[in-house]
């Protein structure tokens, strides 16, 4: 895999040039005089014209984008509704899909659970949506199914909303994103850039599509390459690959760090949307014949091998045969890692999992968006059938991804081989991917096809001492593994046949269960709510003046969405925002919650009308300093012959410094700071208590120091004409 230093041209959707001096030659030579500019190139990709298309702003540069359709799962939908309802919602102006994916098995007893579906289903009846009921799919599943439309754009409130294979720009956001475009408003963002993710050649046998994105995602992730761009698929490797497989990589380019995803379209998407009753969505999407790349990562399909991501992070990648062959380095690095995304709360092994010089885990899962797709548990079932993953500690689920695939899969017979083998097969549900579900004993390791390994993903708690850890791997070395009860094996050593059954969508299970009201809204439907479905708070105006505090720290070089809130046993609460806000920080720092309450009273006396210092006594101190003034002392005249602050200030007001600590003159080879404390520190509060008395009361004395300023010279040409009387003009032989 090759990531080139520049940007790069891609002609004919084949050759590319890279952005060197020699580039607009080699252009012209190859796509004739009439070769575009980079910047004309550069409207050319597949992502330009998706992103023209949706923009309202008439600035391609600040876009303002309004979305086709929006998706949302039930950890997420409740708190969005309840933002827009109380911003004054009537109707979703587009249509919006509820799934029930997420939380449908994470309450131990009570109602909660429920409580969010009927409260899903009661909104889509009356605001005009779409309710996908529990068990049914996963929520980009459905979204597959029968959302995606080529070239056409979908926002969804999970991460992982990626529908790119299919011709959909799609993007994950926060609910408040949704709730503005259920507002009729837009998602404002800078034009991204576009990274060419360039295809050749094809998988081997036994690389599925989790080893291609691994293999991405190890290359890109640490150098951030595709930071908060488009990755665009092309090339003719893409076309060495089923619709299932593009999927299967597109899903897990959220892991790269990049905006979103789109691939160029043929007509192995045509027979999807065909297989799923809705051709007429189909697009054929190509870049023009020029189009310009902000980057470009090429790819050899046919060099990828079974790879893993060793916890904690889909980025820790390794080939499968180099893990076996340095194993105990290997595990021992990821046991070093550990003590910092863990804070050595816990004593994390890994190393004490080989066993005759083999990597023995305990638990293997194929599932959700990423894994239970119908082509990769058909390959599993051709892997594992006719053996048994054994009676000892290794466990074997597998989930498929919506109730149409588990229904062709039970058709096929691939079900039964997966069940015989001592599989089990379970309906739709996203609980593996987030840790909700299959959790582990302590101090095991998960072998999972899903999106996600970070701490806390397998449902592990650390804050009570419980971990274990997941390694990412793809559905097909799952099963030799499992096949191989337990010890790790790569599915390139699987010697016998895929059948590759094809696939047939029987689109009546949805007709049958799926409520979908068309668009049309029913205002006369009440909302059902239960008891943990809570308003979301009165939100006060801020004061002019605000409370804080740093109240925590946390030096994790990657920190995740799971380290501020985790996953798992807080899903019922998404429907509480206050009760939510009980877990912030829980796995990281427990004492957060108290430690920000402190200071939170000192804030609502301010809204009260009441002193803060009171509430918060520590504020004093501060309260005393602000009180007091802050005294500036002002030299009188005019100084300096520098080339910094000494110069500006015959031209304009300025504050110079002059401190203690130090000794010897400045700029001086004899210079040395004798007192740090006094230099830099006391220095350090001396600017930002002038910054502060220059700005408080709205820049009051910044004002008057401007209009009583007199300076030495009228304009910059009086003071240039001053300064060259002392150049020489004498001329020496």
């Amino acid at each position: 895999m090759e990531l080139l230093k520049t940007g790069a041209y891609l002609v004919n959707g084949t050759e590319i040039i890279e952005d060197t001096p020699e580039a607009q030659a080699r252009l012209q030579a190859v796509a004739g005089p009439d070769a575009p500019s980079k910047e004309e190139a550069a409207k050319g990709t597949i992502a330009y014209g998706i992103l023209e298309a949706h923009n309202t702003s008439d600035n391609m540069e600040k876009l303002k984008i309004r979305f086709d359709k929006l998706t949302s799962h039930d950890i997420t939908y409740v708190g969005i509704i309840q933002t827009a309802r109380a911003s004054g919602l009537e109707k979703f102006p587009m249509p919006y899909v509820l799934t029930n994916c997420h939380n449908s098995l994470c309450a131990v007893g009570g109602t909660i659970n429920e409580d969010d579906h009927m409260f899903g289903l009661t909104c889509a009846k009356k605001y005009g949506g779409i309710y996908v009921p529990p068990h049914q799919a996963v929520i980009h599943q459905f979204a597959r199914e029968m959302l995606a439309c080529g070239g056409a754009m979908i926002l969804g409130s999970d991460s992982h909303t990626r529908y790119g294979a299919l011709g959909t720009m799609a993007m994950g956001e926060g609910g408040p994103e949704l709730v503005k475009q259920l507002l009729n408003q837009t998602y404002d963002i800078n034009m991204p850039g576009v990274i060419g993710i360039y295809m050749t050649g094809e998988p081997i046998k036994g690389v599925g599509p989790q080893d291609v994105a691994l293999a991405i995602i190890g290359a890109v992730f640490q150098n951030g390459y595709v930071n908060n761009k488009v990755m665009e698929f092309v090339g003719p490797g893409v076309e060495k690959l089923s619709a299932d497989f593009r999927i299967g990589v597109d899903v897990m380019t959220t892991e790269t760090t990049c905006l979103s995803s789109i691939w160029k379209t043929d007509d192995v998407i045509k027979d999807f949307y065909d297989i799923h009753g809705r051709v007429e969505d189909y697009k054929e999407l190509n870049p023009a014949k020029v189009a310009y790349y902000d980057g470009m990562v090429k790819i050899d399909l046919s060099k990828i091998r079974p790879m893993i991501a060793m916890p904690f992070h889909p980025s820790n990648t390794y080939t499968i045969e180099d893990m076996n062959k340095n194993l105990m380095d290997v595990l021992h690095d990821c046991e070093q890692k550990a003590l910092v995304s863990l804070d050595g709360q816990v004593d994390f092994k890994l190393t004490d999992k080989v066993r005759d010089g083999k990597l023995y885990v305990e638990q293997g899962i194929i599932a959700g968006c990423a894994g239970g797709g119908f082509e990769n548990l058909c390959a599993a079932a051709d892997i594992i059938k006719g053996k048994s993953i054994g009676a000892d500690e290794f466990t074997l689920s597998v989930y498929p991804a919506s109730t149409p695939i588990y229904m062709e899969l039970v058709k096929n017979g691939a079900a039964a081989a997966l069940m015989e083998s001592g599989a089990i097969v379970k309906t739709a549900f996203c609980g593996p991917c987030f840790g909700a579900g299959d959790t582990p004993s302590n101090n095991s390791l998960s072998i999972r096809h899903s999106t996600r390994n970070f701490p806390n993903r397998e449902g592990s708690k650390i804050q009570n001492g419980q971990i274990s850890s997941v390694a990412l791997m793809d559905a097909r070395s799952i099963a030799a593994t499992a096949a191989n009860k337990g010890f790790l094996t790569a599915a390139d050593e699987f010697t016998g046949t895929y059948t590759k059954p094809a696939y047939h969508f029987d689109k009546k299970i949805y007709e049958n269960r799926v409520f979908d009201s068309k668009g049309v809204a029913d205002p006369s439907v009440e909302i059902q709510f239960g008891p943990n479905i809570k308003d979301w708070p009165a939100m006060p105006q801020l004061a002019e003046n605000l409370i804080l505090k740093v109240v925590s720290e946390i030096h994790d070089p990657v920190t995740t969405t799971d380290e501020l809130i985790p996953s798992g046993e807080t899903s019922s609460f998404r429907s509480n925002p206050l009760g939510l806000a009980e877990f912030t920080l829980s796995r990281k720092d427990p004492a957060y919650v108290g430690r920000a309450k402190e200071v939170q009273v000192a804030e609502k006396a301010i809204q009260e009308g009441n002193c803060p210092a009171e509430a918060l006594p520590e504020l004093k101190h501060a309260a005393e300093i602000s009180a007091s003034g802050i005294p500036v002392i002002e030299a009188s005249g005019h100084a300096g012959g520098s080339t910094d602050v000494g110069d500006v200030q015959h031209l304009m007001p300025v504050y110079t410094f002059n401190t203690g600590g130090v000794k010897g003159g400045l700029h001086q080879i004899d210079f040395e700071v004798t007192d740090e404390e006094e230099a830099y520190i006391v220095t350090a509060k001396m600017f930002a208590l002038a910054a502060y008395g220059l700005l408080k009361e709205k820049a009051q004395r910044s004002r008057e120091l401007v209009d009583q300023y007199e300076p030495v010279f009228k304009n910059s040409a009086e003071y240039v004409e001053f300064m060259e009387q002392f150049d020489s003009k004498e001329i020496f032989e």
